[in-house]
């Protein structure tokens, strides 16, 4: 699993973008996604959401797929079951996606083996498996617990070789 995980550049440069997709977004505002993009709205991203089954979530509006998204964005925190996110990866890769984030916290999260071999055939780079929360600045002590724990574990994402 280890040849899987995105470099930190990969996160950092996913996180430095102001405006991204976030596809799944539940319509449940008690939701993890619900709360996920209520913390990233607050930090200041402009979240384009994606739902087929919603034209709006929290007052915001919300778009079938990631290609009808304008204007359009280059990147997507995926926070879907893993069947539809090899779904999702294909609309990403039609929408001219370039970084594709599958979540996972607690549970089986959106990582599909399928769905990461997709976007490497795509040339899409991959966050597989992590949550943005371990990456934000300033975030809760429970956040910062899980990064803690990923990094004994050796499932916390590291600097490429190049990169010094």
């Amino acid at each position: 699993m280890s040849n899987q995980l995105a470099s930190l550049e990969t996160i950092e440069q996913f996180l430095a973008q102001k405006r991204f997709a976030l596809v799944g977004i539940s319509r449940d505002p008690k939701s993890f996604s619900a709360y996920l993009f209520a913390e990233l709205c607050r930090r200041g991203y402009d979240i384009a959401l994606v739902n087929p089954n919603a034209t709006e979530v929290q007052g915001q509006k919300c778009f079938s797929r990631v290609q009808d998204i304008t204007p359009p964005v280059e990147a997507a925190l995926l926070m879907t079951q893993p069947a539809a996110t090899e779904i999702a990866v294909q609309d990403c890769a039609a929408a001219g996606i370039k970084c594709a984030w599958m979540h996972r916290g607690a549970g089986p999260g959106s990582v599909s083996p399928q769905a990461i071999a997709f976007c490497k055939e795509k040339g899409i780079q991959v966050v597989a498996g992590q949550c943005p929360f371990m990456f934000l600045p300033e975030t809760s002590g429970l956040h910062r617990l899980h990064g803690l724990l990923r990094k004994i574990t050796g499932s916390y994402p590291r600097r490429s070789q190049s990169a010094h």
